[in-house]
């Protein structure tokens, strides 16, 4: 049985597709061993996976509360500085204990540290990439937090600007956490970070498919694309919470609002959500794992949702609103809903373009999310035929199951 050694780092959107592909890879009879912080430990063992920790439920903890997280221009520093630098040394660690000849490393683009141990030990490597935004192109170049290029800008002035932001920025950020390391080991300092070398030499998963981010002519060729992958529990638990069907099936279908697992600062959000929600009368579930960002009491026809599955719960509903990880776009376009996008940082803004591409959501940023605009939106949403033809059209081209099948071949290919 061949280890795979499957790292990551973030919160439950990073980890489930991870927690997929070990599901995928230990049905075809090898090894999987998933390297997560210490918060996912119950999650992860609890699907009969094999599990490393790699940092504590404080440093969890510390990077979820800081409101800077979600910032535009801040968020960068603050994943650098709590998703990126810590785990570059520990990373190496637990890898350098296993034999190269009978494992591959798996991880996402941004643990370093399995670029040192590929580099150092010679361990096989893949990279696995869950969004679109950070493979950098000058052709449809996405945008990422507040960095925009503007669509009539060159492509050799993109260029330009890419070695600028790499010099100035990205590079002398992640270089400050990553290069004492390489030095330590005898390795040269590494530079260009989100170019090329952001992907493995050997094989590079989108865990995205084709006709949401249609292959660029300067991306690196070792890049496949798979598809979207899938894990929430639902396919395990079998159901939703007796009380949740209770409701879905007591009226029409509600409009559901989340910011995502992580936000911990969504108190203003579901403010508007609920009022915009009342104003369109309609029914609405309003899911976040901290219920103090709600009213203590909610209106009739408006529930509080710690968490469900979405692969049993959007299929029930009229409209997602949402903050733009891609695990939810994913869900949504599966379910065939619309969804409305308030995107906040990283690669948000980048996956509400797309979706609005498709023709299945709009977007408002976090500026013009009010309740009258939320109450417009939403309701153009709802009524709008095309939206309706676009949902049921990009519905049929979601395939989980043959997503995961191809990604766990390219792995254990490898």
């Amino acid at each position: 049985m061949k280890n795979i050694l499957l790292p990551t780092v973030g919160s439950a959107g990073d980890v489930h597709p991870f927690i997929a592909l070990g599901l995928g890879l230990k049905a075809r009879g090898l090894r999987p061993q998933l390297i997560a912080n210490e918060h996912f430990r119950a999650l992860i063992t609890g699907q009969g996976l094999d599990f490393i920790p790699m940092g504590s439920e404080t440093q969890y903890r510390q990077t979820i509360e800081n409101p800077d997280l979600w910032h535009p221009t801040k968020g960068f520093q603050v994943l650098v500085d709590h998703s990126i630098g810590p785990y570059v040394q520990p990373l190496y660690e637990i890898i350098a204990g296993f034999n190269p000849a009978d494992t591959v490393v798996v991880s996402a683009g941004v643990l370093y540290g399995a670029r040192i141990a590929h580099e150092k030990l010679g361990m096989p490597w893949i990279t696995i990439h869950l969004q679109p935004a950070l493979f950098r192109t000058a052709y449809d170049t996405p945008p990422l937090g507040s960095a925009v290029f503007p669509p009539w800008l060159s492509r050799q002035a993109k260029r330009f600007l890419f070695r600028l932001m790499d010099k100035l920025l990205i590079d002398r950020a992640i270089g400050a956490k990553v290069n004492p390391v390489r030095q330590t080991l005898g390795l040269r300092p590494q530079t260009g970070f989100f170019g090329d070398s952001y992907h493995a030499p050997q094989k590079s998963l989108g865990l995205f498919p084709d006709w949401f981010t249609p292959p660029q002519p300067d991306w690196p060729p070792q890049i496949q694309l798979t598809g979207f992958v899938r894990f929430d529990g639902g396919d395990e638990q079998g159901g939703l919470d007796p009380e949740l069907e209770a409701f879905l099936a007591e009226g029409e279908p509600p409009l559901a609002f989340t910011a995502g697992t992580a936000m911990e600062h969504g108190a203003e959000f579901f403010r508007v959500s609920l009022a915009a929600a009342q104003t369109l009368n309609r029914r609405a579930l309003f899911l976040t794992r901290h219920r103090e960002q709600l009213p203590a009491t909610l209106p009739p026809g408006m529930v509080h949702v710690a968490y469900a599955p979405f692969s049993q719960l959007l299929p029930h509903v009229a409209a997602l609103v949402h903050h733009g990880g891609t695990g939810t776009v994913a869900q949504a376009l599966a379910a065939g809903i619309p969804q409305l996008i308030r995107p906040l940082a990283h690669d948000q803004p980048d996956n509400a373009r797309r979706l609005e591409k498709l023709g299945v959501g709009l977007t408002l940023s976090p500026a013009a999310y009010q309740q009258k605009k939320v109450v417009a939106t939403l309701n153009r949403l709802l009524t709008d035929g095309n939206v309706a033809r676009s949902c049921a059209k990009w519905v049929q081209k979601v395939d989980f199951a043959a997503a995961l099948q191809t990604a766990c071949e390219a792995i254990a290919s490898v």
